[in-house]
């Protein structure tokens, strides 16, 4: 590449370097990263329901998620531009050939050309392998499911046994769910009105 496409590249790259630190500057200024105000808006979290502090936790891991994006954009940036005083702008960093100019203009911090980064999408594991590394190491019963024997052990009831009992049980005709009206059955009072009483209260 020549260097007068390289300056061109060169301001593509800056402006989308200032259009990134915009998006994140609008994203503070929305509370969407950097915000802990619904963590720490109470003096204490004890008497909050546990499904709106997974929901705080998951609006903050979220947030975290969106601003590691967008900081790996910006870092990807800058070795476009160190690329570029370097004069090896638009070369591909695995094979060494150049990337074609479409794809540079359509994501100029491209590090891969089209054919290796296809290649390194596909040498990534499948999601069924992609799994934890603690359930290589968590020990039975916890680790155990119907794949973890020896198919020529004899298992009186595995896994797999388990969720088809739990599958019959949910097609049981007239099953009733179990539980107790006291006290200790309800979180909030409120719970305890029942349908009947709230019809009851119905203008007629």
């Amino acid at each position: 590449m020549d260097k007068e496409r390289m300056e061109y590249f060169r301001g593509v790259l800056e402006k989308e370097k200032d259009r990134v630190y915009e998006l994140l500057d609008q994203m503070e200024e929305n509370e969407t990263i950097n915000s802990n105000s619904a963590m720490s808006r109470e003096l204490s979290a004890y008497d909050n329901h546990p499904s709106d502090t997974a929901t705080e936790m998951f609006d903050k891991e979220r947030g975290l998620a969106f601003k590691e994006n967008e900081i790996s954009i910006i870092k990807k940036i800058d070795d476009a531009l160190a690329s570029i005083d370097k004069g090896n702008y638009g070369r591909c960093k695995m094979c060494g050939k150049d990337i074609n100019e479409e794809r540079l203009e359509f994501i100029p911090y491209a590090q891969f050309c089209v054919g290796c980064q296809n290649e390194t999408n596909d040498s990534r594991p499948l999601e069924k392998h992609n799994r934890p590394i603690e359930e290589y190491v968590i020990d039975y019963p916890f680790g155990y499911g119907f794949n973890d024997y020896d198919k020529d052990e004899k298992v009186i009831f595995d896994a797999e046994d388990s969720y088809q009992a739990v599958w019959r049980f949910e097609r049981l005709e007239n099953q009733l769910e179990w539980y107790t009206d006291t006290d200790d059955a309800f979180v909030d009072p409120i719970e305890r009105i029942s349908n009947q009483q709230y019809k009851s209260q119905l203008p007629d």
